[in-house]
């Protein structure tokens, strides 16, 4: 584990990143896409959210209310450069709008998100990763699927840049990265799909395949910290399954372990040791939270609740 350094205090802690001023980096010198505050953006309670809450992922506990999106929103996608959280995409309001919208907040405080650009194509279901750096927008559909990799700068504001193509349209698909590669998993076109695939982000180009799923489901959620990404949920049917990979290696995905409650339309982040996943649907909308430490493999563990239950929601994290 690298150190954090407090420029304000002269305090060091040891919580795998190194902090001056704003800027969160790794042991590697790469900016880091995570950090201790875990945040849950959107959803639908029965009715679509603007509802922000955060956590601290080094504790264990309830979530507390942040502040709002600048709409209410569902099936929206979120990344991070571990100080600035982005959520993009999704479905607004009772007729279920498409949306463009990107918007961000500044993890570390708590209020409303602010406008960020557009996506350069509105599209609801769609899944984000980050390197720290470059956030991606990938998938997702409004009347039809897409194929859509678009690409931000996380630190600055504007509009989404075309960055690809996934290998397949699909919706419901969850993503994950570490400093160098974001990878795609699971996901929706005609049937239920155990496709993993990756991009190098700090480039643009299409999508190579790395591999398979366990299973093949939608709805999925995906965290990661340095070097392992972790799949967990879906439906087809409702999964409880966990699965992980090593992101710089390519190949098929291995049993993890299993959630507390088998849900879909949950969402994940981590703080580079530990990830959490909030929310999600079963036989009704959770409010559930639980945990895995990232680089074992086992069941996850209660953490705490949301502020509300609901599903279709997004998350990120950051210091």
């Amino acid at each position: 584990m690298a150190l954090t350094f407090n420029h304000q205090t002269n305090e060091i802690s040891n919580d795998g990143v190194i902090t001056v001023g704003d800027v969160a980096i790794g042991g590697d010198n790469s900016p880091v896409w995570y950090g201790s505050r875990g945040l849950f953006g959107g959803g639908t309670t029965g009715s679509i959210v603007d509802t922000i809450d955060y956590i601290t992922i080094d504790t264990t506990g309830n979530a507390t209310d942040f502040g709002d999106l600048s709409r209410t929103c569902a099936g929206l996608a979120a990344c991070s450069n571990s100080s600035r959280g982005v959520f993009g995409g999704g479905m607004s309001g009772g007729a279920e709008i498409i949306q463009d919208v990107i918007e961000y907040v500044t993890i570390a405080s708590t209020g409303n998100a602010t406008d960020f650009g557009d996506l350069s194509v509105g599209r609801k279901f769609l899944a984000s990763c980050s390197n720290g750096t470059r956030g991606l927008f990938a998938g997702g559909m409004d009347s039809s699927n897409f194929d859509v990799i678009d690409y931000i700068t996380i630190a600055s504001t504007g509009n989404a840049t075309d960055f690809g193509n996934l290998t397949s349209i699909r919706r419901f698909l969850a993503a994950c990265a570490d400093s160098t590669r974001g990878v795609f998993g699971a996901g929706y076109n005609t049937a239920y799909e155990n496709t993993i695939e990756y991009v190098t982000i700090s480039t643009t180009g299409n999508a190579t395949d790395f591999g398979n799923l366990t299973t093949s489901r939608a709805y999925v959620s995906s965290l990661s910290d340095t070097t392992r990404g972790v799949f967990a949920g879906g439906s087809s049917p409702t999964s409880n399954v966990i699965d992980y990979i090593t992101i710089q290696t390519t190949g098929n995905a291995t049993d993890f372990g299993d959630l507390t409650t088998a849900r879909y339309g949950l969402a994940a982040c981590s703080n580079g040791s530990r990830g959490v996943f909030g929310g999600g649907y079963t036989s009704g909308r959770v409010d559930v939270i639980d945990y895995i430490t990232i680089q074992t493999t086992g069941n996850a563990t209660d953490f705490g609740d949301l502020t509300a239950s609901r599903n279709l929601l997004a998350a990120c994290s950051g210091t």
